[in-house]
């Protein structure tokens, strides 16, 4: 399943209900907006799985939460 949304990624996050996280990073800076992590109540530890490179300098890393 994927979640998307701030408000609801947090809160699986807290629960503890995520297995996976997919990050894509764009190469764009920006000066304010949401966090899409907000405060966690502890540290989420993860396990970098997979990387790969797009055209135009996006980049998606896949991580595998350590429990």
């Amino acid at each position: 399943m994927n979640i998307g949304g701030a408000a609801l990624a947090g809160a699986a996050m807290r629960a503890g209900l995520i297995d996976e996280y997919v990050i894509a990073t764009h190469p764009v800076l920006v000066g304010g907006g949401t966090p899409f992590v907000a405060s966690l109540d502890s540290w989420v530890n993860l396990n970098l799985v997979q990387t790969r490179a797009f055209p135009g300098g996006v980049l998606a890393a896949r991580y595998e939460t350590r429990r």
